[in-house]
């Protein structure tokens, strides 16, 4: 199973960085890819079970995904693919914030396992890795003023 990973340091202590990033439902507020977003059948945003359904941005695909687990005291959750529009398969995805004592500021790094026809790999690594997490954890470092030094 390819994986691919995307991680960053945030100016921010990590209940901070948990805290804008822990609503499920919460994707249009801090990733720039993402339009809209709504949790399907009226559950909560932390219930676990619960599939959001968003929008990418300029009238992209519809994407739904499965929330699998989510630890506050890991400050992390998972989720999988329910549907989309990309050629892989078993999608399983994972985003955790760590914190960095010595500095006050958070590890964030965000990955997925997936299968997929080899000559699609490569791609959807890229696509994932950089276009997905990377962009996401680049804007949480803005949005907490830049990465820690």
């Amino acid at each position: 199973m390819p994986k691919a990973y995307a991680s960053g340091v945030v100016a921010a202590d990590a209940d901070a960085v948990w805290a804008a990033i822990r609503n499920f439902n919460a994707l249009p507020d801090w990733h720039p890819a993402i339009a809209t977003s709504h949790i399907e059948d009226g559950l909560r945003a932390d219930a676990v079970g619960c599939i959001r359904n968003f929008q990418l941005v300029d009238d992209g695909p519809t994407i739904r995904e499965k929330l699998l687990h989510l630890d506050d005291v890991a400050r992390s959750y998972s989720y999988d693919f329910q549907a989309h529009p990309f050629p892989v398969r078993s999608y399983h995805a994972t985003i955790r914030v760590t914190p960095v004592t010595t500095i006050n500021a958070s590890f964030v790094e965000w990955w997925t396992l997936f299968d997929s026809e080899s000559g699609d790999e490569a791609a959807m690594m890229d696509l994932f890795a950089k276009q997905v997490f990377t962009t996401g954890i680049n804007s949480l470092v803005e949005r907490f003023g830049g990465s820690a030094q």
